[in-house]
């Protein structure tokens, strides 16, 4: 896919659709605490290395559809990945020039961020959980932001998408 006439959005929307699909692949009852948060993951990852193509409509988008495949309160994750994509937008100068251990502390902040306010949202409802795990997602996302950030990028950098 050549990406010299600005037609890199198909590529975009593809890992976008794939993170959909992982974040809602049945897993065993132990397992589904720490799933990692595959969107959020796709998204920090896009704004930070496009930041003049992925942003808050994306992040709007995507969040309403995660509502609807999760079932979840619609605006939820809207909201919540909204926040993180304006701090992702507002760090990603920096972000850029970290190590990649630093980077993956800046993940699980964001997604600790994004985590706290669906908790948020949950607790309103009466449905949130009684204790800390769930921030595990954070944990799992930034372990595995070193694959996710290399294969994006080696995906990225074949498919000459700018």
């Amino acid at each position: 896919m050549n990406d010299s006439q600005g037609s890199g959005y198909g590529f975009i929307l593809l890992t976008f659709f794939i993170a959909c699909v992982l974040a809602v692949v049945p897993l065993p009852g132990w397992l589904m605490w720490g799933r990692p948060e595959w969107v959020a993951l796709a998204l920090i990852y896009w704004t930070i290395a496009l930041p003049h193509r992925v942003g808050i409509l994306t992040a709007l988008v995507m969040g309403v559809a995660l509502d609807v495949l999760e079932g979840a309160v619609l605006g939820q994750n809207a909201f919540s990945l909204t926040v993180v994509t304006a701090l992702a937008l507002v760090l990603y100068q920096r972000v850029r020039v970290y190590s990649l251990a630093q980077q993956a502390a800046v993940v699980f902040v964001l997604i600790g961020i994004n985590q706290l306010i669906c908790q948020w949202v949950q607790n309103l409802q009466g449905v949130g959980a009684r204790s800390l795990f769930f921030l595990l997602p954070a944990l799992t996302s930034a372990l595995l932001w070193p694959v996710v950030l290399t294969v994006l990028r080696g995906l990225r950098r074949h498919y000459q998408v700018s």
